[in-house]
């Protein structure tokens, strides 16, 4: 499973810990897009950037790759959406596998990218 940006966030927040089993439990990967969002975000703590570089420590991270460039490009040029969300979708797409996020809305128009919601699951 592909785990979006925004998972990997969720995970450090006490109310979300079920997301720190989730992620043990599953096969996870992120983008190396994923390190950019998440560490580049400007209000960042030192305290949350050490539990995230922690977490990208742990978790096998997919290198972007001419492949993925050019599926992201198609997304794009399909529908508008953000140069992170077309590049972890194309990720996603060309690995074949699925994409876990709590923003499903941003990728429900993509064909064959299968989206699990771990907020919406019983875990």
């Amino acid at each position: 499973m592909l785990f979006d940006s925004n998972i990997i966030i969720y995970s450090i927040q006490p109310k979300h810990d079920f997301l720190v089993e989730f992620i043990l439990k599953n096969n996870c990967v992120v983008s190396e897009v994923s390190i950019a969002e998440v560490l580049g975000f400007h209000k960042i703590t030192s305290i949350e950037k050490l539990s995230l570089r922690q977490i990208f420590n742990e978790i096998k991270i997919l290198d972007l790759n001419r492949i993925i460039i050019e599926a992201a490009t198609v997304l794009r040029q399909q529908k508008s959406m953000s140069l992170g969300d077309s590049l972890i979708a194309g990720t996603a797409l060309v690995h074949q596998i699925p994409l876990v996020t709590r923003n499903t809305d941003d990728f429900l128009h993509i064909e064959g990218l299968k989206i699990i919601n771990p907020f919406e699951k019983s875990l």
